[in-house]
């Protein structure tokens, strides 16, 4: 690996399968950041029926591209 340049663990895989609970074991286990690509985690206030992470578990690492837009504007 080249210096300066950091290694990224990457996990994918189909709905419920358990991606999200694998994050938050690793974020216990080793200093990261999740960046999510699910794009209902997107919208503001659509908690329910999302899979969204809790507030606890939000707070094992920081978390990205969740909650960064109102549902009513466009994207």
């Amino acid at each position: 690996m080249k210096a300066g340049l950091e290694r990224a663990l990457v996990i994918l895989g189909p709905t419920a399968s358990g991606k999200t609970a694998l994050a938050l074991a690793v974020a216990k286990k080793i200093p990261c950041e999740i960046i999510s690509l699910d794009s209902a985690l997107i919208y503001k206030g659509m908690d329910i029926g999302t899979a969204k992470p809790t507030l606890e578990e939000m707070a094992l690492c920081p978390h990205h591209l969740i909650d960064i837009i109102d549902p009513r504007q466009s994207y």
